[in-house]
């Protein structure tokens, strides 16, 4: 048996940390009283740190962090994509902020479909066609616009500074460049100018990486806020690019964008309250719907992780996803989705009702009718942040696939989404290999792509009590699931609740999978005699959480994130 703990990576120090300043990775949380910031790039968590150490609230840092991922992380941060952030600040007060990209103006219902009706050449996921109208910088600005209080020209800076002055390029990337370098598609041809030497040789490990076209264009952002991706030099860059490649993105469609302040979902689980992202994330809902479920059992008696519990867990799983596949999409555009019942108690009663303790059920394509949900990347990062007075942010945000469509528009520097795979290319189709949809997510111009993404906060006797995200694609949310339930279920410390094993089940295929080293084999075999198959993974998210108790807080970054650090002081 290999215990999880083998794989724990911990480090200790960053390159430019102070001796008030803690930074973490593993199963020992940073501890810290005045603000805590975790994310997926020790860079980034650094701009968010000093943002709160100069005065400014966990909207401004959760900002500063994001827009210095976008240089420090260009597989999942950016300004070419977009996500959700959900705030609960330490007088009760709780909004979130919804900036899911859009389709185009000139997108339709089949647009991705040859004459056979089949996806033409992988088209919803690949070229200049899949990218969605981003929506990052539009959701920063709103967000800073109704809650920061620092200077916005300040909150972006630092990631200016970063891609002016270069910062160590990391293995992670090697992969990616490597690919790259060996393409001479001109597609790509602003990527390669943005990504390698001279736009030929890759950048080893270690060497400073510059990026002077991404300086200006977050400059540009830094000095007019919205309007400097939204219109201006950067929008005509990205607009005519477009054109040139057969692209459907304008500059109507770019100024028409907007984000938008939405209620989170909220629910509860025992003593605490949750607070997720609302559709077009489909986190929420879930989340609410599996946690309602299993609040009825007795989950510590079952022991955490033992075949039971891991059973029930399934179950929950099973029959949230099902309600996901059936129901959810954009809300501007299915008005009448059963949100509130999805998310009610006596829902749960009724998918509890349909659970047998000893056998798994099955999962059957026939049982809804003409579905079809586009496979989701798991390539997407997530940031928390609580600052001194105790308001805590959980942003979560996406290009969709690594390095998302790996298309950089020609001046810009940045990469952009290809979130157009997140909507239904084929209605009315279904197999029971996980080829599932739905009528609420089939395209149509300026609807926002279903998601998976999950920022939630946790919070008792309203207050925040815990900040949870993960990225993951579809796994974001059980893995958000098992984080929340491992502190406030089994009394496990932040960092011990993100290291911990997760395991992964979501209606179709009907298929559980385990992270291959956390679970037992005799764990398994238990598990496989009620009927469940299993399949091995290498790993399952990247979570970054902090958990606020008796005035302290406490911050985990997740050691399956390559350069992840939660920095508190």
């Amino acid at each position: 048996m290999v215990h999880y703990c083998t794989v724990i990576l911990i480090f200790l120090t960053l390159l430019t940390c102070t001796e008030s300043v803690q930074a973490q990775a593993g199963r020992i949380p940073v501890t810290a009283d005045s603000g805590m910031v975790v994310s997926s790039h020790y860079l980034a968590s650094e701009a968010g740190m000093e943002v709160l150490k100069n005065g400014g609230n966990a909207v401004d840092a959760a900002i500063a962090t994001a827009f210095a991922l976008a240089v420090t992380l260009p597989s999942a941060g950016n300004i070419g994509g977009g996500g959700f952030l959900v705030y609960h600040g330490a007088d009760g007060y709780v909004t979130a902020f919804n900036f899911r990209e859009k389709a185009p103006l000139a997108s339709s219902e089949k647009m991705f479909l040859g004459s056979d009706g089949q996806i033409r050449d992988n088209s919803n996921h690949e070229g200049p066609l899949s990218v969605g109208v981003p929506g990052t910088v539009a959701g920063l600005w709103l967000a800073h616009q109704r809650l920061g209080s620092a200077n916005w020209r300040d909150l972006v800076e630092p990631a200016v500074k970063l891609a002016q002055e270069g910062f160590p390029s990391t293995r992670a990337m090697q992969s990616f460049l490597t690919r790259l370098a060996q393409t001479s598609d001109p597609l790509y041809a602003g990527t390669r100018r943005a990504f390698l030497k001279d736009g030929t040789d890759i950048f080893q490990p270690g060497e400073i990486w510059k990026q002077p076209d991404l300086a200006a264009s977050l400059i540009r952002i830094r000095d007019h806020g919205h309007d400097g991706f939204y219109s201006g030099e950067t929008a005509q860059l990205l607009s005519e690019f477009m054109l040139e490649h057969d692209g459907l993105i304008t500059l109507e469609d770019l100024a028409l964008y907007t984000a938008e302040e939405v209620n989170p979902i909220h629910g509860s689980f025992g003593d605490y309250e949750i607070y997720s992202m609302s559709p077009p994330s489909s986190g929420g809902v879930a989340l609410i719907t599996m946690l309602n479920i299993l609040e009825a059992y007795d989950l510590e008696s079952l022991g955490h992780n033992s075949a039971e519990y891991l059973h029930l867990l399934t179950e929950s799983m099973r029959r949230a996803f099902a309600d996901r596949a059936e129901h959810l999409g954009d809300p501007s555009f299915n008005p009448n989705m059963p949100v509130k019942r999805l998310t009610s108690k006596a829902h749960a009663d009724r998918l509890r009702n349909s659970i047998d303790a000893e056998r798994a059920s099955r999962s059957d394509a026939k049982t809804l009718s003409a579905l079809y949900l586009a496979k989701e990347s798991e390539e997407t990062t997530h940031l928390s942040v609580v600052d001194a007075e105790g308001n805590a942010v959980s942003l979560t945000y996406t290009l969709e696939h690594s390095y998302g469509s790996q298309i950089v528009a020609d001046g810009t520097g940045f990469l952009l989404n290809n979130e157009m795979g997140d909507f239904n290319p084929i209605p009315g189709y279904t197999n029971s290999n996980g080829t599932i949809g739905t009528p609420p997510n089939l395209i149509a111009p300026q609807k926002r792509m279903l998601s998976s993404m999950t920022p939630t906060i946790v919070a008792k006797d309203g207050k925040p009590f815990m900040v949870v995200g993960s990225p993951g694609g579809r796994t974001i949310i059980n893995t958000v699931l098992q984080i929340i339930l491992n502190v406030t279920t089994f009394g496990m410390n932040i960092a011990q609740a993100v290291e911990a094993p997760r395991i992964h089940h979501q209606w179709l295929p009907d298929i559980t999978s385990f992270e291959s080293w956390g679970i037992s084999p005799d764990t398994k075999t238990l598990y496989e005699a009620k009927g469940h198959q299993v399949r091995y993974r290498s790993s399952q998210g990247r979570a970054h959480c902090i958990m606020i108790k008796d005035g302290l807080f406490y911050g985990a970054a997740d050691s399956r994130s390559y350069d992840g650090q939660a920095i508190g002081f």
